[in-house]
């Protein structure tokens, strides 16, 4: 498990940093599930990065996210990737 959140959590940095105004002020938070099968990334960015990791039409959120699943696959683990702006990330924590 902590080998797949590593291998994730690097190729969502590495990944997303072309598209960033911002790249000091992305939060990655990782949360897993008591069982050990799921793995939960969300990446909390600025509003005004959300479009550009997005994306046309979510093409390229998809993009990440298929490939961060395809990674926990390898190992048994089922990866799931949300993107999310500040605002938001705040939101659900009410």
């Amino acid at each position: 498990m902590k080998q797949v959140t590593e291998i994730v959590s690097k190729y969502l940095q590495v990944v997303t940093a072309p598209f960033l105004k911002n790249p000091d002020s992305v939060e990655l938070r990782v949360a897993s599930s008591e069982t050990g099968d799921l793995l939960r990334f969300r990446l909390i960015l600025e509003q005004c990065d959300i479009a550009r990791v997005i994306g046309r039409n979510g093409m390229t959120a998809s993009a990440i996210r298929s490939l961060a699943k395809s990674v926990g696959e390898r190992y048994d683990v089922r990866v799931v990737v949300h993107i999310l702006s500040k605002e938001e990330a705040e939101e659900s924590l009410t």
